[in-house]
């Protein structure tokens, strides 16, 4: 059996770092030129030199920091020793061997990052070190709107481009994106749709918003999707943000609710997980009811998922945490606390990779935020 360890130290040493503010993050600007994110602050991106503690069963590993003064981090993405980082405002972030670089990203539309928006979800093709390709979310301003959009992007001596358009005009307002993606074991491409602050577009199987979309890698849709010539995949969704599978193929999904009634859901094709018509642990013929929820008076706001050993480590905005959620006892605990709002949470072998979010307007940010960090899974 894996012994678990108590993070409730972090707790005590980095409390400053918590935040009650509301679930999602606010950026002032309203959107960037094409290819232009938002340049570096004055406090370049930099990696810290961790004082490395010997390993007992009765220590408390903490967090070590990988890398420093990230901008509004949004997703986390690994390539052999090489770890890549989406930053909201439009650029991604590459880390080897101790080097950190902030890399410029040329996309086809005006990137906007009011609010919400901004450069989301990035995932890279089992090829990338030999292709450079690589798929993401972002979204964007032009003269008929707002929307959102996945493409895929071309690495290419320190530049990313924009390269091919896989599915457009993904419903997009002030709230609400969604932006995750993920490639699953079927080699199919996944994507959450937030609903956009129309909730009614949630159970209309017709629109792309409010749901969990399902894509071949190209851009065409699955012969075998649930709906006929349809991305979606499940339905009912308010802003789904965690995507993962088990070693069996089970697909999870974290949602957030409204205000509270955040949920964790496995996810099967063509059900409906009820949004806007229940929410929590609601019950109603033909819905999903999720796994586990946070109830009516407390808030995860859930991001980022990851899947060890019959655990799904869930990041926590407003729950300024790590969750853990065991599928087999059915318990959940704050495997990590301490780091204010977390967004993505990423597995490697035996460590497990977080990024916090405490510059996205919502946070309390503390001298050096944002930051990538890893743990050693043995010690959660």
């Amino acid at each position: 059996m894996k012994k678990s360890y108590a993070l409730s130290l972090l707790a005590v040493l980095m409390t400053a770092g918590c935040s009650s503010a509301a679930d999602e993050p606010l950026l002032s600007s309203q959107t960037q030129p094409a290819g232009h994110g938002q340049q570096p602050s004055a406090q370049p991106v930099e990696t810290a030199v961790p004082e490395t503690a010997e390993a007992s069963d009765a220590a408390v590993a903490e967090p070590e920091v990988v890398a420093a003064n990230l901008q509004v981090p949004w997703s986390i993405a690994k390539a052999g020793d090489i770890l890549y980082l989406t930053e909201r405002p439009g650029t991604i972030v590459k880390i080897e061997d101790g080097t950190v670089d902030r890399q410029e990203v040329q996309l086809a539309k005006e990137l906007a990052t009011a609010s919400e928006a901004g450069l989301l979800g990035l995932v890279l093709d089992p090829d990338f070190a030999g292709s450079g390709l690589a798929y993401a979310y972002y979204t964007y301003t032009d003269s008929s709107g707002q929307f959102n959009r996945i493409v895929t992007l071309r690495h290419d001596n320190g530049i990313w481009n924009e390269e091919e358009l896989l599915l457009d005009k993904l419903p997009s307002g002030s709230v609400h994106h969604g932006g995750r993606l993920a490639l699953g074991p079927d080699g199919k491409l996944y994507a959450t749709a937030g609903d956009a602050g129309d909730r009614d577009i949630a159970q209309d199987t017709g629109s792309l918003g409010g749901k969990i979309l399902r894509l071949n890698t190209d851009g065409s849709v699955p012969e075998d999707n649930p709906f006929t010539d349809s991305y979606v995949y499940s339905y009912g969704h308010r802003n789904a943000q965690g995507l993962v599978w088990t070693g069996d193929g089970v697909l999870y999904a974290s949602e957030h609710g409204q205000s509270s009634h955040d949920e964790v859901n496995e996810i099967e094709a063509g059900l409906n997980y009820g949004w806007p018509v229940i929410e929590g642990d609601e019950a109603r013929e033909g819905m999903v009811t999720p796994l586990f929820t946070s109830g009516s008076d407390h808030t995860w706001a859930p991001s980022g998922m990851a899947y060890s050993e019959g655990v799904l480590y869930t990041a926590a905005l407003r729950g300024t945490a790590i969750l853990a959620f065991d599928l087999e006892t059915g318990e959940e605990r704050e495997a990590i606390t301490g780091y204010g709002r977390i967004r993505d949470v990423m597995i490697d072998g035996d460590m497990l990779y977080f990024v916090s979010n405490n510059t996205d307007g919502r946070g309390n940010p503390q001298d050096g935020d944002d930051k990538l960090y890893r743990v050693p899974l043995p010690a959660l």
